[in-house]
Formats: structure tokens, C-alpha cells, sequence
């Protein structure tokens, strides 16, 4: 079986992001850049596929640009077998994304599409849900277990009342949660073997998908700066402050 996983690059999670001062988006001059954290364990769980036997070849994607290539070595590295740079320079949205995986998939034909539940900078939890509309295949979101059974999938999905598991015919798609798997590293052999593994570098053109987008950002701010906290002396003195100050009583 083949597994398809979508991956993002995106700011890494230890970068204090800023905002530019326009305000037309986030600065990213000299910002350190890496795949985006759900995106990681979206691979580790293929890779874990391949390992039992159940993937016989795993294909990343991306959509980004140039520089993209970096996360899909590291993909590479991590255990994938060749990876599709749709190369890009515009920001793509959740429906422009969706589109591309749409064609990917359908060049490619996967088993079982892998993607995490969302990114780290847009956080809109949306492409997974979209491409599963688009292509027509069944999905199981925030997956915190995945097993693959014969024709179908067995998702444990996390829910607000606990867990859920569905089963999926396959080919199916998959989201991931963090409580899914733990990522490994690349070791120093396999990032040196990823620079030898096919990468193919594609337009959303050739694709024959236009990625205009229908949503404009009109702002970015930073969060309101937070006072420093006060000490009352008296519990009447703090029921006062949060009856007339903070007018949450």
C-alpha cells in the first residue's frame, strides 16, 4: 500500500514570532524555519506502516516554496521514499492546499492519506476536512491510534467525550493528534542517504489547479501585552477589585 502524508513548513515552535510592522503578516526574515510539529507525527506514522510491513512506499508533499525542499529532505531522512515539491511563492490557503492534494492523490493513488490535524501558524484545523470533501474518501480526524486491517483502517479518534473509533474503507484519510506517536530523529546515515532520494518539483499549474485565493488577511497584530498581577490584603479588597475592576463578578 502506498501512504501519502501532506507535510507544511512553518515557523519553528521555539521562535518567538513577530509580526511586521504594517502588520500585513508575520516577519520572517531570518527566522528559523521547520516542519510543522503535527506534520512530523503525520511521517512518523507512516514510517511505523512501512515497519510492519503494512506501507510498501511512503510519498510526502508539500506546497511552499523553494525553500520547502528542506522539510521534505528532513521527511526523507525520517523514512519517506520520495517526496513532491508543488512549488509556489504565493501563501496558499486550507481550499487552495486541499485542491493540490486533491490532484496529488488522484496522480498518485494512494492507500491512505496522512496529514496532521493542523499547522502551528494558521492553526485552521480545515485541509484535512476539505480534501476528504473533495475527494469523496472517508476520513478519521485527531487520530490518537491508527490501525490498518485488510480493505479498511481502524481510527481511535479524540473526541470531547473521550474516544471514538471509526472504521474507514480504505483508500481513506487520516489527521493526526499529538497523542498519536512520538517522532523520531534523523540519524546522520539516513539524512545523508535523503539527499539521494527522489524529490520531483511541480506547479499547481501543471496540476491544473488555480490556487486564488477567495480569502484576503486584512491584519495581523500581536496579543494584547498582559499587566502584571496585583496582591489584595484582604479578601473583601480582592472581591472589590473583581466586582469593580475586572467586573467578572
Amino acid at each position: 500500500m502506498k501512504v501519502l502524508v501532506a507535510v507544511k513548513r512553518v515557523v519553528d515552535y521555539n521562535v518567538k514570532v513577530r509580526v511586521k510592522a504594517d502588520e500585513t503578516g508575520v516577519d520572517l526574515a531570518n527566522v528559523k524555519m521547520s516542519m510543522n510539529p503535527f506534520c512530523e507525527i503525520a511521517v512518523e506514522e507512516a514510517v511505523r506502516l512501512k515497519e510492519k510491513g503494512v506501507a510498501s512506499e511512503i510519498v510526502v508533499v508539500t506546497i511552499g516554496p523553494k525553500e520547502a525542499q528542506e522539510q521534505l529532505r528532513t521527511a526523507l531522512a525520517l523514512g519517506a521514499d520520495r517526496a513532491i515539491l508543488v512549488e509556489t511563492a504565493e501563501e496558499v490557503g486550507s481550499l487552495g492546499v486541499a485542491k493540490v492534494l486533491k490532484a496529488v492523490v488522484e496522480k498518485e493513488q494512494p492507500g491512505l492519506v496522512i496529514l496532521g490535524k493542523q499547522s502551528i501558524d494558521s492553526d485552521n484545523n480545515q485541509t484535512g476536512q476539505m480534501l476528504g470533501a473533495l475527494t469523496g474518501m472517508p476520513q478519521g480526524t485527531f487520530a490518537s491510534k491508527v490501525e490498518v486491517a485488510g480493505d479498511r483502517v481502524n481510527v481511535t479518534r479524540e473526541i470531547d467525550g473521550g474516544l471514538q473509533t471509526v472504521a474507514l474503507n480504505l483508500p481513506a484519510i487520516v489527521t493526526t493528534d499529538l497523542r498519536l506517536n512520538e517522532p523520531r530523529y534523523a540519524s546522520l546515515p539516513n539524512i545523508m542517504k535523503a539527499k539521494k532520494k527522489p524529490l520531483d518539483v511541480q506547479t499547481a499549474d501543471a496540476l491544473g489547479v488555480a490556487l486564488t485565493s477567495t480569502v484576503k488577511t486584512v491584519k495581523v497584530t500581536p496579543p494584547p501585552t498582559r499587566q502584571a498581577g496585583i496582591k489584595v490584603k484582604t479578601v473583601a479588597e480582592l472581591v472589590e477589585k473583581l466586582k469593580n475592576e475586572a467586573k467578572v463578578i
